[in-house]
């Protein structure tokens, strides 16, 4: 193999020169021939911007490599490694980024949507392919991302999948260890991945500090009298099944107590209606939930309908009392103004 020409240099299969503009460092694509990567090397040199050859494979490679390892957690890099093995490559995996169009991207959400995935799984899918071809820009591979507006769907919003409260009396009176870790997570709202790292250590001043939480940031989740009192005494870890896979423990609630559609993140959703039925404000609750912006906290908000009828009872019979008061003081005054009637 000829020398390879000062500036040019090999990753995987694919031949790429770094360039400095617009402040940041940048690789261009040269291709994977190498005569070929040679001739738009000299090209590049001599003024011209030689057309990016990497496929959206090779890209997605990088992409996962770089941008990726560095701004998702270990989770976040698994999913979107599945996503492009599973979805990208196989769509769009031989095309070259710099002809990816609009249309391309419109037919890969009519792809995903003919697969058995949920609308918001495709959604997430399509928000990883848009992340990239943006990535692609930044990186100087293509002058602008292919991605066109209103390329997610919209999805039917739904309300939370909460438990009932005659399905909480059979739970929360499960014999342990499950009625406890049923009683712990209705009562913090916290995800199982934080259930299971929780220990009694953790419990300061009446508060259970959860660290290595999904926003990456500690918080504080008040513990009420009667919950202090079953972590008293306890040492270690407060639930003893693995964070890994809850379905374990959601099969046996589900035949323990009858309530075949639990699961545990049902237990969080509860327990966050619960705090704004009972008048808790929107701000602490998203505190309480570690959520990063009140806007997720905001679907908690929309009441149920048996919460709805129950406001709208008490709002009548305020009414009432109001009109049945109104109704005596219009007679009182009309018997002080004639007394002999």
């Amino acid at each position: 193999m000829p020398e390879m020409p000062k500036g040019m240099f090999q990753r995987g299969s694919s031949y790429y020169v770094r360039l400095f503009s617009g402040g940041q460092d940048r690789w261009v694509s040269l291709g994977s021939d190498f005569d070929e990567a040679s001739a738009q090397l000299l090209k590049l040199r001599q003024g011209g911007r030689p057309p990016s050859r990497e496929t959206v494979a090779q890209a997605a490679e990088r992409w996962l490599t770089s941008y990726v390892a560095t701004a998702r957690n270990q989770k976040g890099q698994q999913i979107a490694t599945r996503r492009v093995e599973r979805y990208l490559e196989r769509a769009l995996g031989p095309k070259l980024v710099e002809k990816v169009s609009k249309g391309d991207l419109r037919s890969y959400r009519l792809w995903l949507e003919r697969l058995p995935l949920s609308p918001q799984t495709v959604v997430h899918i399509l928000s990883d392919a848009r992340c990239l071809f943006r990535w692609c820009e930044d990186m100087g591979m293509i002058d602008r991302s292919p991605v066109p507006r209103r390329l997610l769907p919209r999805i039917q919003e739904r309300p939370p999948d909460r438990l009932s409260e005659g399905e909480l009396e059979g739970l929360v009176h499960l014999p342990e260890p499950h009625g406890f870790v049923i009683r712990l997570a209705l009562a913090t709202g916290l995800r199982w991945a934080e259930l299971c790292r929780a220990q009694a250590s953790h419990v300061e001043r009446g508060m259970l500090v959860v660290s290595h939480t999904k926003s990456s940031r500690i918080r504080r989740v008040p513990l009420s009298p009667e919950l202090l009192g079953e972590i008293r005494g306890r040492v270690g870890r407060l639930v003893g099944f693995p964070a890994e896979n809850p379905m374990s423990f959601t099969r046996t609630v589900r035949r323990l107590s009858g309530v075949e559609r639990f699961h545990v993140h049902q237990l969080r959703h509860t327990f966050a209606c619960r705090w704004l039925e009972a008048g808790g404000s929107l701000a602490a609750l998203q505190q309480v939930l570690g959520h990063s912006t009140v806007v997720t906290t905001q679907r908690y908000a929309r009441l149920d309908e048996e919460a709805i009828r129950r406001e709208a009872e008490r709002v009548q019979t305020v009414a009432a009392t109001v009109a049945a008061a109104a109704v005596r003081a219009i007679g009182g005054s009309r018997q002080e103004l004639n007394p002999s009637g």
